[in-house]
């Protein structure tokens, strides 16, 4: 099945909005928006075969949000009802009136089509809550016999998060729109320990979240079963390799680490209003100021990136963003210059750069609508080939598989990443494992190296459900496609050296 979820079309959406809307027009509102959310989330988690960690929870809400004279006000409930909903309304207006004399400019919004009683749906076919605590128990268990049993594993966690989102948005300008995103992450993990050296060392598995049910814990094409086979032999290489020696190595990077690197070195570095100035407090501003908007070289021509809010298989995609634009993708990066940004209603009318690109989101009632990472992906060489063919022009470097701790400055400049897995290059093919490696350099140097991208076969849709922004905090799901990729000369440091010093 895929579709709208039906408890949440029974509420009393339309109502809530006429009672709204009609009193914030009455109080002189140039704008206003009600917007009804109904999230359900779920965590699990297994360690060595027991269940250590079950948590559902719900969060409904009814907010408001208006321009009143050229300022924001917002008011958030808990209530269903329209006597709520006007109030609502009365309190976002009251809010705006004290906030005009301290705002140092209007608030003017790019202009947008309206859309009138939509619908759309994340694809999915099982959704996952209703799906019994059990059987998904049943299923992580299964897993994770397969992997305790495998030899040298001696821990094992197992984890599913799950969630669905409800949002009715309807604003003064005529649109109305209803949606269900659903999305899914499984994970497992296993610890092994060389009695002999004291030693040990983690390896997760590389499945990345998606926008889908929970067939797709269950599908046998998501590689989680084949992760779980592999993983007990490539944890007992690991914990026995070599630690890295420091230096300037080429490297290849799989999509599977890579993404990460796009996440925090692109995807917040061209959110707007973190270039603009007006995402500070939380992770800084940007770099990639507006001046070099059309001509600042940001990496190599090799590098092509795009935003998007309307892949089917994105965490970021939406029908309709929460100021009502709907979904639709764009160049960030072309031919390795910056040429656009991501943006909300507001931020793309004060740069005069027409439509907004539908980078609006709250996640839930109670918070207001900011500009949130889309899905931002690095674009495929459509000519290109696998992983062995980068490896093979290679010859001395390393082979990064999978993500796991990063570094990067308040500008999205300077950065260091690590993964889980790496692999000696040696004359153009893949030797052993190595350890303790992470790569350090700035956002323009690093991507400026890169000298040849993966072709189509080597995209991997990574992302994460908690992308952390604004104050007070809220959190967004974003995915990142990106292909392998080439770097030559970049800095290599010894994680366990540089601990020492």
């Amino acid at each position: 099945m895929s579709g709208v979820n039906e408890e949440f079309l029974a509420l009393p959406l339309a109502v809530l909005a006429d009672a709204a809307l009609g009193r914030a027009r009455q109080l002189g509102a140039e704008y206003a928006a009600l917007r009804v959310v109904s999230t359900r989330s779920q965590y699990l988690t297994l360690r060595d075969l027991a269940p250590e960690t079950a948590v559902t929870s719900d969060d409904v809400g009814v907010s408001v949000r208006v321009v009143h004279d050229g300022s924001w006000g917002f008011a958030a409930g808990l209530v269903l009802t329209t006597d709520e909903a006007v109030r609502l309304a009365e309190r976002a207006v009251a809010v705006a009136r004290v906030s005009r004399p301290v705002s140092s400019e209007r608030v003017v919004l790019a202009a947008e089509p309206t859309y009138a009683d939509r619908v759309w749906s994340s694809r999915y076919q099982i959704d996952p809550f209703t799906v019994s605590d059990q059987d998904k128990v049943a299923a992580l268990l299964e897993l994770t016999e397969r992997l305790k049993a495998g030899d040298g594993v001696d821990f094992t966690t197992a984890a599913l998060q799950a969630v669905r989102e409800n949002v009715f948005y309807a604003d003064s300008f005529g649109t109305t729109t209803t949606q269900t995103r659903v999305r899914v992450e499984p994970s497992l993990s296993a610890t092994t320990v060389d009695t002999a050296t004291g030693a040990f060392e983690s390896m997760r598995t590389l499945t990345p979240p998606a926008a889908a049910g929970w067939e797709y814990v269950l599908d046998q094409e998501t590689g989680l079963a084949d992760e779980v086979a592999q993983m007990p032999e490539l944890l007992a290489a690991k914990v026995k390799a070599p630690s890295v020696r420091a230096g300037d190595y080429d490297l290849v990077i799989d999509g599977s680490n890579l993404f990460l690197t796009i996440h925090e070195s692109i995807g917040h570095a061209t959110e707007l209003d973190r270039v603009l100035g007006y995402e500070a407090a939380y992770a800084g501003t940007s770099f990639a100021t507006y001046d070099k908007l059309g001509h600042f070289q940001y990496g190599s021509p090799v590098m092509n990136v795009t935003g998007d809010r309307d892949t089917d298989w994105g965490l970021a995609s939406v029908g309709w963003d929460d100021e009502g634009v709907a979904g639709q993708h764009w160049d960030i990066i072309r031919d390795g210059v910056l040429v656009g940004y991501q943006t909300d209603r507001a931020m793309a009318a004060l740069k005069d750069l027409g439509r907004s690109n539908g980078a609006a989101y709250a996640d839930s009632a109670r918070h207001v609508p900011v500009q949130r990472m889309v899905n931002v992906s690095l674009q495929p060489d459509p000519d290109g080939g696998g992983v062995e063919d980068l490896v093979s022009r290679v010859e001395d470097g390393i082979y990064i598989v999978g993500d796991n701790s990063w570094s990067i400055d308040m500008q999205r400049y300077n950065f260091q990443f690590t993964g889980q897995r790496f692999f000696k290059i040696d004359q153009g093919a893949v030797t052993g494992q190595l350890r303790d490696v992470a790569y350090q350099a700035t956002t323009t140097d690093f991507w400026r190296s890169m000298e040849a991208v993966g072709g189509p076969e080597t995209v991997y849709r990574g992302g994460t459900f908690n992308c952390g922004k604004a104050q007070p905090g809220q959190v967004s799901p974003a995915s990142h496609g990106s292909p392998a990729a080439l770097f030559r000369g970049v800095r290599i440091l010894n994680t366990v050296q540089e601990a020492g010093h």
